[in-house]
């Protein structure tokens, strides 16, 4: 930990020396050297600093890779001004400084010169096509379509194709046309995606990463039939994903398309059909793998989500043995009927809970003027959080609440009751209501993915009457 500190305070030094003007280097190197020497510098930067950090033998974390890369975009940028500020810059700088902008996330920059380059003398095949690429990128991130489509064009007719690279266009205009509720020219793309991440699959860095771009491109097929209500198109999208996760033999990614494929079933009116094809996906998963290691986990998964399947487009239940409620005074659900309630399941103990209070407090500012409630729902754990008894207990949620600025109200169960009603005992589990009353969304977990679906599920029922 001392030697952590130690290197923490050094990397605040450099910075800050940085951002005074002065350098870690000699101003004869950053003057001096060329466009392409600034952007391998910048380029090598992680690699370097992870060797160093090994040779210093610092524990690796999270945090220290997120600063090591803020470090790089800081570099960049600061490269990027630099060779930008050249004189006459040849084809290769203009290309070089378009990579800095890159690294440093800006994306007019990037877009600005790279587009220099592609109307350059004699710029090389392979620079030209990587420039394309990147083009086509940005245009799609900033909504600018037909520039995108036309830079992947030129990208399709150029004399090679790079999968990683095609595989990158098509996914940022899929997201793109989703965003801007574009489904009949988002599904084209996806359906692109998905078969470049398969053909990629023999050349991933990891199986874990193959298995990931597969499902990513996969679920923005599905997601562009469904967001234009094609449910045959859709259903067959997730029957996809089953079939190549089996084939794949990967029980986590098969657990993900059938589950994927009830609550889609339950959302469109076909809830019989779906439990029908819940007890299905149980004996099946027995035939569909061999290792009995897999089966166990596709049956155990789906068996915990079985009474979540059943309460989905069902009316909300009363909270089991609610015991208090802070600060506000006691409701029942039948109180909320009108507002969109989002019941989010935690403890004080559960990281990734705790994690989740900023987009909790944000969703709270944002739509909570026009009829939306969050229930933060807890037990007593006692002991476990050192409370002596519930008075102490109910002091220290106080707290809690305080310290994380946290305006919506606690429920506190007197047992596990409540949790066991829900099927929450994986911490958090988010439960959403829609004004009606209905389960529309049940979810255990949360990453930066799972709040995103989160708060579009709310927005979603914000704007139905």
């Amino acid at each position: 930990m001392r030697i952590f500190l130690i290197f923490t305070l050094f990397v605040f030094v450099m910075v800050a020396d940085a951002q005074s003007g002065r350098s870690t280097g000699t101003p004869e190197i950053v003057t001096t050297a060329s466009v392409k020497q600034l952007f391998d510098e910048t380029n090598s930067y992680t690699r370097s600093k992870f060797i160093e950090y090994a040779d210093k033998k610092l524990p690796y974390s999270e945090r220290l890779q997120e600063q090591t890369r803020k470090e790089q975009k800081q570099l960049a940028a600061k490269n990027a001004a630099i060779a930008a500020a050249r004189q006459e810059p040849s084809g290769e700088d203009l290309y070089f400084t378009g990579l800095l902008y890159w690294v440093a996330d800006n994306l007019d920059g990037t877009a600005t010169w790279l587009e220099r380059y592609v109307v350059s003398t004699d710029p090389s095949a392979e620079k030209l096509q990587t420039a394309r690429s990147l083009i086509s990128v940005v245009a799609a991130k900033q909504g600018r379509f037909e520039q995108a489509e036309k830079a992947l064009s030129d990208y399709l007719a150029g004399p090679s194709v790079k999968s990683g690279e095609r595989l990158r266009m098509e996914n940022e205009l899929a997201k793109a046309y989703q965003s801007a509720a574009q489904f009949q020219k988002m599904a084209p793309h996806a359906e692109a995606a998905y078969n470049t991440a398969g053909s990629m699959l023999k050349e991933a860095a990891t199986r874990s990463r193959g298995l990931d771009e597969i499902l990513d491109s996969g679920m923005l097929v599905f997601e562009a039939y469904a967001g234009s209500s094609d449910i045959p198109k859709a259903d067959a999208a997730l029957d996809e994903l089953r079939r190549r996760a089996k084939e794949l033999e990967s029980p986590s990614f098969y657990y993900y398309a059938v589950d994927r494929k009830i609550t889609y079933m339950i959302s469109t009116g076909r809830k019989s059909s779906a439990l029908e094809l819940y007890l299905e996906a149980l004996i099946s998963s027995a035939k569909d793998f061999t290792a009995k290691t897999a089966q166990a986990d596709v049956f155990a998964r789906l068996k915990r989500r079985e009474k979540q399947y059943k309460m989905l487009g069902e009316p909300v239940p009363e909270l089991l043995n609610v015991d208090q409620w802070l600060p506000g005074k006691p409701r029942t659900m039948a109180d909320l009927k009108g507002k969109v309630v989002l019941l989010d399941f935690w403890a004080t103990w559960c990281g990734p809970c705790i994690e989740a209070f900023p987009s909790l407090r944000e969703w709270q500012q944002d739509f909570a003027k026009d009829g939306f409630e969050i229930l933060g729902v807890t037990r007593y754990y006692g002991m476990q959080i050192g409370a002596k008894d519930p008075p102490a207990e109910i002091a220290i949620l106080k707290a809690f609440r305080t310290k994380y600025d946290l305006t919506y109200d606690f429920v506190v169960a007197g047992d596990q009751s409540v949790q066991l009603q829900f099927g929450a005992m994986a911490l958090p589990t988010a439960v959403l209501v829609d004004r009606k009353g209905i389960i529309r969304y049940i979810e255990t977990g949360t990453n930066s993915s799972r709040l995103e679906e989160i708060r579009a599920m709310i927005f979603k029922l914000m704007a139905e009457k």
